[in-house]
């Protein structure tokens, strides 16, 4: 092999380096002990056990203590092995050892050091670089790594932490680059970075939108680490509200993904000033309620029940206060908001419309914090506090109502003795068992009471638990571990002044235990995997008399049970920098168990009670009915350009337990049933389509949209049917066909004084109730409108900041009627006037339209402040819009009247008080 003259002079230096060496390891060899000392008395005792003499700068050395034995070890090895896990060099001069951090002394210097016609061998070495030694004049240049006699690379990695100095908290995707090269990179959701960079000196730099620009001079001797922080720009007003990562919106490979910014929710104005996650996201395309103040979502036409919303992992089944008029949902405690409408993750099943993944904010670790909000009718406060610094936190939130003080003083006698009242709570734990894992859990409860111009006094909660531990195994793999509970119950209560009083109880239990996984396998591959397991417990109701003189009779619906079991994995796949793909395959299966009484029915004749031919007893925990459903999940990205992308995507899935109510909104009251021997389970499969935009770096996002949804097994009820208390439950139901598609259009500005988006969607929801038997027919077996069909819907959402203390924001909703049944005639047969009804939602209530606006007054911006304030004033429904939230008939002296309710008629004026400390 021919070696250049370059090569051949590195090898005589090491040569001659190493046997210099050796010869001194040879003659100094020693037996010596460190207990607790630090490495500068660890010096001080080789100095008394040898004739070496150590030069070295007082402070250099950290408190960090040795203790180990050490026998018939040379000087050099001993050295070494001190200063291993360093960054200090030796050399050895005679009886004199000189110490050195960063850099190593050269012995000679370098071969054609004075010869700028011939490549010398410094170009490795930072002390032989001119820059280098002007540049040590410079405090705060910094060092980073360790020299090395023997090294011969030409660049070393560099990797740290980069944080924000407000809050010492990671920051994601900020950029950091070397400058006057191409070397550049983004730090993780950690804030975590590498580079590989030359030996020497250079200028290292970061830039992000909400944080200064930072350069820091660093000279690079090898492989070291190298943290620092970085300084916000300003205390900004959260103007933007729904947020992504830079340019997710195009290269990420899913489709109808809403995510939201919970700190931008503040400049919203809604009603009574409250802040409402789950309002705001019904502002965005495909995401729509019944009607005012009703409970329930309805998202890309599916039913209410078809949405799976989940708080820190546990599933909540009623996420409303107040029939709708508020969210359960607390703010201030809450962190990320996901919302999925196309792409669900195949980590998700059980419903088929969304899943709507909430998380509560990471718990403050490091110094006691807060925040709280005073309204008109309702008080908030939420605090966070280190148990154990930088190690044990936890984080409560309390939310209650004060409304009843106003319903006292309404001069109207039946509201005077109302009621209404509502509390939700939020505990949150988290701690650091070790640098690879860690702890969380969340308990929430929340109740809601209300009796309104009635006898009766309806009572309704949630109660959640979870808990999550998540190790980290390598840097490829990582273990989430989940176990969950979730109970929503109701009651209703009848205590008036005759013999009727009762108390009617239902509830709904629900446990789960979750293993996550995900594998990291190189950068094309990153496997999401894992199974779960889930028991239902529904008690369908039960009635009891009140007092003695109650002749209501003693009523209790058999329990029903059900275990409900999946297992799935996911590859997101990077194909190359412009297609990406996602797929996943989850399997779940369910089985009804016993203890239960089941009926089989004739299956040529309608299901009812005169038709049955078998019933059969299960014992407890006996297989009644399974169902096993494997559902696909894909969707992939295209980008056109780095600010253009198509992207497509195809779901499928199994839905086993449905809600059972003839109202045509969800109500409180609302009971819950699970698939069983005659109630098949829900089945969906949806299509989706879209482009998606950017512009000016993408500060502006367009995006279109489109999808289509058949599904399976929809259930609907017959006219009149009796749904409370009813063992026979099947009876009153029928089963159909459903189809919904649309297309959704949204326009969103992120920064600036002026921001915000509009957001329209045209979409239709049907339902066909076909049958060979004429009563169990709906409109002649046809495709009609559901409940909550409603064409159009546009949003308008928009924020101007005037200063840094003074904005304003806007919110138009305008929404197509939801479909109605009319009468349109009558007859009299046997001497009695009955009325003729039109098909089944043939006509529309009037269009829903409302215009709120709100002036938002910041507090100072004052660092050194005990509380940062926050005022909201703005008016509800500034129009007065009479909007109605139904319209009912009534036969008043033989004439059918019409009539309308509306839930807020009248401009609703509203002040709020924000704080922070």
């Amino acid at each position: 092999m021919k070696l250049n003259n370059i090569h051949i002079r590195k090898f005589i230096l090491f040569v001659l380096f190493f046997v210099s060496q050796l010869v001194f390891s040879q003659e100094k060899k020693i037996s010596i002990q460190f207990e607790n000392n630090t490495l500068k008395e660890a010096l001080l005792k080789v100095e008394e056990k040898t004739n070496l003499y150590f030069y070295f700068q007082e402070g250099w050395f950290s408190t960090t203590t040795i203790t180990k034995t050490y026998k018939d070890i040379s000087i050099i090895d001993l050295l070494d092995n001190l200063f291993k896990d360093t960054t200090f060099n030796f050399f050895i001069d005679n009886q004199k050892v000189v110490i050195t951090k960063n850099n190593s002394i050269q012995k000679r210097l370098p071969l054609n050091y004075f010869d700028t016609d011939k490549e010398s061998d410094t170009k490795n070495s930072p002390i032989f670089i001119k820059e280098y030694l002007t540049n040590q004049k410079n405090k705060n240049i910094i060092t980073i790594g360790k020299e090395s006699n023997l090294q011969s690379n030409s660049t070393y990695k560099i990797s740290g932490y980069i944080k924000s100095m407000a809050t010492n908290k990671p920051i994601k995707d900020l950029v950091i680059s070397i400058d006057g090269t191409n070397i550049h990179t983004t730090t993780n959701s950690k804030g975590y970075y590498t580079l590989n960079v030359p030996t020497g000196i250079h200028t290292i730099k970061t830039k992000y939108a909400s944080f200064q620009d930072t350069k820091k001079r660093i000279v690079v001797y090898g492989n070291g680490s190298f943290s620092f922080k970085v300084k916000n720009t300003s205390v900004n007003l959260n103007e933007v509200l729904i947020n992504s990562g830079k340019n997710d919106n195009i290269k990420k490979a899913a489709v109808g993904i809403t995510k939201i910014d919970i700190q931008g929710i503040k400049t919203v104005p809604l009603i009574f000033g409250e802040r409402d996650i789950l309002k705001v996201a019904t502002t965005m395309p495909g995401i729509k309620t019944a009607g005012e103040g009703s409970l329930g979502y309805n998202v890309r036409g599916g039913k209410s029940d078809q949405n799976l919303i989940k708080l820190d992992n546990a599933v909540m089944y009623n996420p409303s206060h107040f029939f709708g008029v508020f969210s359960a949902i607390n703010p201030f405690s809450s962190g990320d908001v996901s919302i999925y409408k196309g792409s669900v993750p195949a980590e998700f099943g059980g419903r088929l419309s969304s899943v709507i993944d909430i998380s509560t904010k990471p718990v403050e670790k490091e110094k006691f914090k807060g925040q709280g909000n005073i309204g008109l009718i309702t008080a908030n406060l939420m605090v966070e506090t280190p148990i154990i610094k930088n190690k044990t936190a936890i984080l409560a939130g309390f939310r209650t109502t004060y409304s009843n003080w106003i319903l006292k003083n309404i001069p109207n006698e039946n509201i005077k003795n109302s009621e209404a009242s509502f509390f939700d709570g939020i505990l949150r734990f988290e701690t650091k068992i070790n640098k690879k894992s860690n702890l969380k859990a969340t308990a929430y409860y929340s109740r809601d009471k209300f009796s309104i111009s009635s006898d009766s006094t309806y009572k309704y909660s949630n109660r959640l638990a979870s808990i999550a531990y998540n190790y980290d195994i390598n840097d490829k793999n990582k273990l989430n571990l989940q176990l969950n509970n979730t109970q929503y119950k109701f009651s209703i209560t009848n205590n008036g002044i005759t013999n009727q009083d009762f108390d009617f109880n239902f509830a709904v239990n629900e446990t789960q235990l979750k293993l996550k996984l995900k594998y990291l396998r190189n950068k094309i591959h990153k496997f999401n995997y894992g199974l779960s397991s889930k028991l239902y417990t529904i008690n369908p109701g039960t009635l009891t008399p009140l007092g003695e003189e109650s002749i209501i009779e003693p009523k209790s619906i058999a329990k029903e049970k059900a275990l409900e079991s999946a297992v799935f994995i996911e590859d997101q796949i990077k194909v190359n920098d412009n297609l990406q793909l996602n797929v996943g395959l989850r399997y779940s299966f369910y089985a009804f168990l016993g203890e239960t009484t089941q009926h089989k029915y004739a299956p040529d004749l309608p299901v009812n009670e005169e038709n049955i031919i078998e019933t059969i007893q299960y014992k407890n925990n006996e297989v009644v009915k399974t169902y096993g459903t494997p559902e696909i999940r894909v969707s992939a990205s295209y980008s056109i350009t780095p600010d253009l992308s198509i992207k497509g995507g195809y779901n499928n899935g199994a839905q086993y337990i449905h809600t059972l109510s003839n109202n045509t909104t969800a109500s409180p009251v609302d009971t819950w049933k699970l698939s069983n021997l005659n109630i098949k389970p829900q089945k969906s499969n949806q299509f989706s389509l879209g482009v998606f935009k950017n512009f000016q770096e993408g500060n502006y996002e367009v995006s279109l949209e489109s999808y289509y949804k058949k599904l399976e097994n929809m259930l609907d009820f017959k006219i009149g049917a009796e749904l409370t208390l009813n063992e026979n439950i099947e009876t009153e139901l029928l089963s159909g066909q459903g189809k919904a598609y649309g297309i959704e259009f949204l326009i969103r500005k992120k920064k600036g004084r002026f921001n915000g988006w509009i957001g329209y969607s045209y979409s239709k929801s049907l339902l066909k109730l076909e049958s060979k038997f004429l009563t169990n027919q709906v409109n002649n077996g046809e495709y009609f409108p559901t409940n909550f069909d409603k064409p159009h819907d546009f949003s308008l959402i928009a924020n101007y900041k005037l200063t840094e203390r003074y904005s304003f924001s806007c919110n138009f909703i305008y929404q197509t009627g939801r479909p109605i049944t009319y009468p349109i005639g009558k007859f009299e047969f046997a001497g009695i006037e009955h009325v003729l009804y039109s098909d089944r939602n043939q006509f529309r209530i009037p269009d829903y339209y409302r215009l709120d606006l709100g002036i938002n007054i910041e507090g100072n911006h004052k660092l050194k402040k005990l509380a940062h304030s926050f005022w909201n004033i703005s008016v509800y429904n500034v129009l007065g819009r009479n909007n109605p939230y139904s319209v009912f008939f009534v036969n008043e002296n033989g004439k059918i009247q019409a009539y309308k309710t509306s839930i807020f008629a009248v401009p609703i004026p509203t002040v709020s008080y924000n704080f922070k400390f």
